[in-house]
């Protein structure tokens, strides 16, 4: 199936675990497709998976990725050199907290490559670099990313089945189908109505130093991730170390807590911006395409949105696409549109600023249906 195909690289290997587990074919008269899926869209889209393994467009550039990872580890190490040599006044305080941001930002759109296993060719090289990247330059765990981010590529915006939208209905109200159905019931867990106000002070500048921070150690934990514990804790004996001696102790936490907000407000508005203003609803067993590109949206491609995203800007051929190289996105992206306009699919792609207003919007929109439905209006 599309799924299992865009998850697996290394096809041979998991062919050898699925052996066992296979119980007959399929009678001659019975159908291969559901009929919930498009039979000829997913026809379609096998094809234009060809034509992409055709293409070489599943090749990474290795040197793209040590370019990334070279300026990383350069704007990581010009943060603690700014404090070492002018100082840990306000002014050269400052400019090493945006460094350290950057450099700790720019390494989570690394790590997502690697977790996604599309900077080696070898599965084993993108899962023990994702281990350097996610553990130790980052301090979180490799496998609870994985563990969490396999679930949302794999029923995007599907209740209950997409980890990333947990926060319906705790913290927020989250799309239309939903707003309705919580006001009806009259649940209130927030005052929604006011949840596009309150999104500036929780979920952005948050959701890292908080919940993604208690919940990385948990999982880690309770899953006896020992290899993941181990190198998560040289993140923090490496931080405290090179930083502990230039700097007092208060000051050393608010560099720890100040990153980590700023860091967590950056990624929450470039990862929320391509779905929560998309279709958010019960699994309607959909096929591969349909169901990605019903909770996906792209944002306009240039040098600076490539960067600040990660690339993630690209988020339909992403998510279609989800082991590709993302220095290859861009080729893909007009055929993606391409199949998009024959099967009459809508493709959305808007500006980077569009896209941040949306994300308000769409909650505006949703804390308002609540409220409504709330008052039987």
């Amino acid at each position: 199936q599309d799924a299992f195909v865009a998850f697996h690289v290394d096809k041979v290997l998991v062919s050898k675990y699925l052996k066992p587990l296979q119980i007959g074919e399929l009678a001659p008269d019975q159908p291969s497709i559901e009929p919930t899926k498009n039979e000829m869209l997913v026809k379609d889209f096998r094809e234009l998976r060809s034509t992409v393994e055709r293409m070489g467009l599943l090749e990474p550039n290795q040197l793209f990725f040590f370019l990334l990872l070279a300026h990383i580890l350069l704007l990581d190490t010009a943060a603690w050199l700014i404090l070492f040599y002018f100082g840990t006044s306000f002014l050269p305080f400052i400019f090493s907290l945006l460094l350290l941001t950057i450099s700790q930002v720019q390494a989570s759109w690394l790590q997502h490559d690697l977790g996604h296993l599309s900077v080696f060719r070898k599965t084993k090289w993108n899962h023990l670099l994702h281990k350097f990247v996610m553990c130790h330059l980052i301090g979180a765990s490799a496998k609870w990313w994985t563990l969490l981010h396999s679930q949302h590529h794999a029923k995007p915006n599907c209740f209950h089945k997409d980890p990333d939208i947990d926060m319906h209905p705790f913290l927020f109200t989250l799309g239309r189908k939903f707003s309705v159905e919580l006001g009806l019931k009259k649940k209130k867990y927030m005052p929604y109505n006011h949840q596009h106000k309150y999104f500036f002070i929780t979920l952005p500048p948050l959701l890292f130093p908080t919940y993604f921070h208690c919940h990385t150690f948990y999982i880690a934990y309770t899953k006896k991730y020992w290899a993941d514990l181990a190198w998560m804790l040289t993140f923090y004996i490496r931080f405290f170390y090179t930083y502990g001696s230039l700097l007092e102790t208060k000051t050393l936490n608010s560099l720890l807590s100040l990153h980590r907000m700023l860091e967590s407000s950056w990624f929450v508005w470039v990862s929320q911006m391509n779905h929560i203003p998309m279709d958010i609803d019960y699994d309607k067993n959909l096929d591969w395409m349909s169901s990605q590109l019903l909770a996906t949206c792209n944002v306009e491609q240039s040098l600076f949105n490539d960067w600040f995203t990660g690339h993630l800007n690209f988020q339909i051929e992403h998510h279609l696409f989800p082991s590709m190289p993302r220095h290859n996105y861009w080729k893909v992206a007009p055929l993606v549109k391409s199949l998009c306009a024959k099967h009459g699919i809508e493709y959305q792609c808007k500006p980077l600023l569009t896209a941040f207003a949306d994300i308000v919007h769409s909650l505006k929109t949703s804390g308002e249906l609540w409220h409504d439905a709330y008052l039987h209006k």
